[in-house]
């Protein structure tokens, strides 16, 4: 009888603790869910007097798409209300094809700043460089305007002109770029050969990037004369805004054999995702220098973090944009959607680098471009005296310790170290990315 006492009695404790906890819990739930009820009230008033009172007609749906997106951009700089045709054009963006101006934008203290423009758009060919304020639009200030606002400013018939208002760093006044608008078609991806180097430059990540780099290294190594020939891949990331994270995924995956390429973790744990690489390296092991600067960002910088992490590459250039967050497309009733930042994203070590970017392994600055003047040629006059070598004297003996052919492929070997340092005057970083293959292969063969 007494265990059966003590039974009940531990039960009615055991009872009175759990209404304890319960109860406070309940009350402060209620009392959260009773503060949203009256800010949703609140809302409602606000709402209903500036349709009934303002000094001129409203109309509903953009006030509520305006609220909705103050709502959301408050939050970071990359959620967002999309419109019907927003969303449209967004996804017509990703598959290759859209028309602008050609430059990857974001918002900074009420500015657009550029992330960085695409190559050979209309943006870049009038000099546009990533990290440039835009103040103005044809004259207008587009401070206090959303993102969205300031892009619909910016966007217009292809062939008109746009004159933008740039702030630059180093630069002591803001100054005027006209561009005409062009139908931009981005090639995810163009392949080259630069002495025995295969160069891949990904200007972005859309549902074409992968194939776009797998079709450009087999076409590469084939020039080269197959896989055994080539000093290595050069994977140029500069200027590349990002894109989609399947792809950036895949790109990744296309060069490690195993590893982590990328974790997300959102704000569940549960929600997280880990993302690895299947066995099947491109490049047969060969190595790979990555290129990133300041324009690098969010897909770009998944793929310097992994492989940097997974040391299957040395990543040369500036420091990256820093865009280490996710953000899912969710679509809503009357084909709009709201693009949410669900999580952030996180290398192979587990760093990361959201605000603080990819550091490269080595820091090379690319020279500004020198800007033809009246008093400046574009070009130096190239001498028609060639320099004084050896072979040049007349009657200089010949050297005995090499064959025709051993010869003929070293005098190859010469032409192409002067091509790249030809390159220097061009693209400083890539012909510095192009000399660490050597190197490393060099070494390798040694």
């Amino acid at each position: 009888m007494k265990k059966l006492v003590l039974a009940a009695a531990s039960g009615a404790i055991a009872g009175i603790a759990l209404t304890a906890q319960v109860g406070p819990l309940i009350a402060e739930q209620a009392s959260r869910d009773s503060s949203v009820y009256e800010q949703l009230d609140l809302f409602g008033t606000i709402f209903d007097r500036v349709r009934a009172q303002y000094v001129e007609p409203v109309e509903t749906d953009k006030l509520v798409e305006a609220a909705i997106n103050g709502m959301l951009t408050s939050l970071d700089p990359h959620s967002s209300y999309l419109s019907a045709k927003d969303f449209e054009d967004m996804q017509v963006a990703t598959r290759g094809e859209f028309g602008g101006l050609g430059i990857e934008v974001t918002q900074e203290e009420g500015f657009v700043k550029v992330i960085s423009p695409m190559d050979g758009t209309p943006a870049d060919k009038a000099g546009i460089l990533a990290g440039d304020y835009i103040t103005h639009v044809n004259g207008e200030s587009i401070l206090g305007l959303t993102l969205n606002q300031a892009v619909d400013l910016m966007r217009g018939p292809v062939g008109s002109e746009i004159i933008i208002t740039v702030a630059r760093q180093g630069t002591d006044q803001p100054f005027d770029v006209s561009i005409i608008r062009e139908t931009i078609k981005m090639d995810a991806v163009k392949g080259r050969t630069v002495g025995k180097a295969v160069v891949l430059r990904v200007t972005t990540f859309n549902d074409q990037t992968t194939i776009g780099v797998k079709e450009a290294l087999a076409k590469g190594i084939e020039e080269l004369g197959g896989i055994d020939n080539i000093e290595g891949v050069v994977i140029d990331l500069r200027n590349n805004p990002g894109g989609l994270l399947n792809e950036a995924i895949s790109v990744s995956d296309a060069f490690l054999d195993s590893g982590e390429i990328v974790s997300t973790r959102g704000r569940n744990p549960e929600d997280g995702e880990r993302y690895n690489a299947q066995p099947g390296d491109l490049a047969k092991g060969k190595p790979i220098v990555v290129l990133i600067n300041g324009g690098s960002a969010s897909a770009s910088e998944i793929v310097a973090g992994a492989l940097q992490d997974q040391h299957r590459a040395v990543v040369v250039g500036t420091k990256s944009f820093g865009k280490g967050s996710v953000q899912s497309l969710i679509p809503l009733r009357g084909d709009g959607a709201m693009r949410l930042t669900t999580a952030r994203y996180y290398t192979p070590s587990g760093r990361s680098i959201q605000t603080l970017g990819i550091s490269p392994d080595i820091v090379v600055q690319q020279p500004p471009r020198a800007m033809p003047s009246a008093d400046t040629p574009a070009e130096e006059p190239k001498s028609a005296v060639k320099p004084r070598t050896e072979a040049g004297l007349r009657g200089a003996i010949s050297n005995d310790s090499m064959t025709e052919d051993e010869k003929k492929l070293y005098l190859e070997e010469q032409e192409a170290a002067e091509e790249t340092a030809k390159l220097r005057d061009e693209d400083y970083q890539l012909a510095y990315a192009v000399d660490i293959l050597k190197g490393l292969n060099t070494l390798k063969n040694e």
